[in-house]
């Protein structure tokens, strides 16, 4: 009995010195992670206050506030100062200009038109489209009411006459064609294929009707505009031929 609560006694003991150690084992190594965290966060505070310091410094100024002042380029045509036609080229935009804005709405026929349709440049691309269709005769009828809106645009005169000549009305197209040429001035590069399509229908109507002598003449007025045109230049030597009498 005696020898049982001896060990039972030693037992209690070594316990005691166990629960001992592990207790002073885990105040230890709590004061130890206490200070190493305390240290990581100012570590991390003296840290961000360094990069807010950075930023503050690496921050670009606000820009401040200017005008811009926007200047376009002057209009230059491509040919040499000594040969520049700048002159005629303006004054042939301004009488383009003028054209257009010079309407006659004062036209009965125009009551059975839309607002959108009471406009030279819409009933000029109507006609356009039904000469593609070859109903010349409608187109006819486009153009008229075009130049009665405005009887200053040479494109509507030059459309027309070219539905004329597929009608074989001859002296229509010489007439019309007249009035382009008229209008087409001063001959200037921007308007040199209008001219050259005048010339060419016109001298085209006048060999119908065999006076070859003036058709040549406006297609020999074609070949200035353009000297390099094959077909204009192979049909003045047709004409060139029938006045020599030369043409099989």
């Amino acid at each position: 009995m005696q020898m049982a609560r001896k060990e039972q006694q030693l037992q209690k003991e070594m316990q005691n010195k166990e629960n001992k150690t592990t207790n002073e084992e885990r105040q230890a190594n709590l004061s130890k992670s206490l200070p190493g965290s305390l240290q990581q966060s100012a570590t991390g505070h003296r840290g961000n206050k360094i990069q807010e310091k950075l930023k503050e410094k690496t921050l670009p100024a606000p820009r401040s506030s200017k005008c811009l002042q926007i200047q376009f380029t002057p209009r230059v045509f491509p040919t040499a100062l000594r040969e520049s036609r700048v002159a005629e080229e303006e004054e042939w935009l301004q009488k383009q200009a003028d054209a257009r804005r010079a309407m006659n709405a004062d036209i009965p026929e125009l009551k059975d038109l839309k607002e959108g349709e009471r406009n030279p440049e819409w009933l000029k691309e109507k006609g356009n489209k039904l000469f593609a269709t070859g109903n010349y005769l409608a187109a006819i009828n486009a153009y008229n009411l075009a130049i009665r809106l405005n009887n200053k645009i040479p494109a509507l005169y030059l459309n027309r006459c070219a539905c004329h000549l597929k009608l074989r009305n001859l002296h229509k197209t010489i007439e019309d064609s007249s009035k382009a040429l008229e209008l087409l001035v001063p001959p200037v590069p921007d308007n040199a294929k209008a001219r050259l399509k005048a010339h060419v229908r016109r001298g085209t109507a006048f060999c119908e009707l065999e006076l070859y002598v003036e058709g040549l003449q406006d297609y020999e007025a074609a070949l200035k505009i353009d000297p390099y045109n094959l077909d204009v230049k192979a049909d003045a030597e047709k004409i060139r031929q029938r006045i020599q009498g030369s043409e099989p």
